[in-house]
């Protein structure tokens, strides 16, 4: 599929998914082969992420896996997973939605795999006490995670429906101003910016260390506020290769899920001690606890959500149109869903 020429920077953000390899993504040989010594899972020092977390430290994925060996390996941003999982050097990883959509666009359909939900829910826009209205947007700065992130992609197509314009260089009627995360925070203190569509626990750390409110939940936007925030992507060479190390990743996955429900103190707990050990400072306990009520942990991929995302990239100048089909593979989760009487979850 050609990359967008309407814009430089468009084409810099998708370009950051290409990697030159021996052989296309997700091409690899797929003939037989005997379980891996290890498998690489790769995931964020994230709330959102708190199902990776707590399957990784609650042991839940080691046990599963029995004497394939797990190697993880933590991530700043999307793009980077995904030239990972191109470079061979990833097997799969928690992600949000627009990187796999563009792994998927850039790859003709052949690098990755969805094979599970994990988290909806946990984004807003926040901003300062001077803006209260839509209407006070005019001439703000906004910042978001990273251009063409799934919530730099969410506010442009937000703005459009509002009338505003937002060029993907910075200019317009609001200038968009990608940032990471913590570069954010800083910002918004010292009053650089005027708000960020971020995720959690950011949302909740510009409310609470920042001084912002809330002018959106993203949740407002979508069906019974719900939509997907972070899901379970496979290189689609080791789906077909391992299918078994696969399935035991999806069964420690469940077991993560299975616990964040019964015992959301204790998922909390070991949440912010893995930050804490990967960042080198924990979460402030109101700044987990008011992140953690803005989340909603499913293994439903929320398959709409998908696709609308994929279409305000598109609006937005930062994607082709692209067809979805085949993205999700969700046959094994379904099957361990069954068996143990649990509603399947659909594409």
């Amino acid at each position: 599929m050609p990359i967008p020429t309407r814009s430089r920077i468009a084409v810099l953000a998708l370009a950051a998914l290409l990697l030159p390899t021996a052989c296309s993504p997700g091409r690899e040989s797929t003939e037989s082969a005997g379980p891996p010594e290890t498998v690489r899972l790769g995931y964020f020092a994230n709330v959102t992420h708190a199902p990776a977390i707590v399957g990784i430290t609650e042991g839940f994925f080691a046990e599963e896996l029995g004497t394939v060996g797990l190697r993880t390996s933590t991530f700043n941003a999307g793009p980077d997973v995904i030239q990972a999982i191109f470079a061979g050097a990833l097997d799969l990883s928690f992600i949000g939605p627009n990187p796999a959509i563009n792994a998927y666009a850039q790859s003709g359909g052949a690098a990755i795999r969805i094979i599970a939900g994990t988290t909806s829910g946990g984004a807003a826009l926040v901003v300062g006490p001077h803006i209260r209205e839509f209407t006070d947007l005019a001439g703000a700065r906004i910042a978001t995670p990273q251009l063409g992130n799934t919530q730099d992609v969410a506010l442009r197509a937000w703005l459009i429906d509002q009338g505003f314009t937002a060029t993907l260089e910075g200019g317009g009627d609001v200038s968009v101003i990608p940032q990471a995360n913590a570069q954010i925070l800083e910002s918004f203190q010292a009053g650089r910016i005027d708000g960020a569509w971020v995720p959690e626990p950011w949302a909740t750390r510009l409310i609470i260390q920042g001084g912002g409110h809330v002018l959106l939940d993203e949740r407002d936007l979508w069906p019974g506020g719900r939509f997907v925030t972070t899901h379970l992507i496979v290189s689609t060479a080791f789906l077909e290769r391992h299918p078994d190390v696969v399935n035991a990743i999806l069964r420690g996955l469940i077991r993560a899920q299975d616990l964040i429900a019964a015992e959301p103190s204790l998922a909390q707990t070991a949440v912010n001690r893995q930050i804490e050990t990967i960042t080198g400072k924990a979460l402030a306990p109101e700044v987990i606890t008011g992140a953690w009520a803005n989340l909603t942990f499913t293994l439903d991929p929320i398959a709409d959500s998908l696709r609308k995302s994929a279409d305000d990239a598109v609006r937005v100048g930062l994607l082709d149109p692209v067809d979805l089909d085949g993205i999700y593979h969700l046959d094994l989760l379904n099957a361990l869903l069954r068996e143990e009487g649990r509603p399947e979850v659909g594409s």
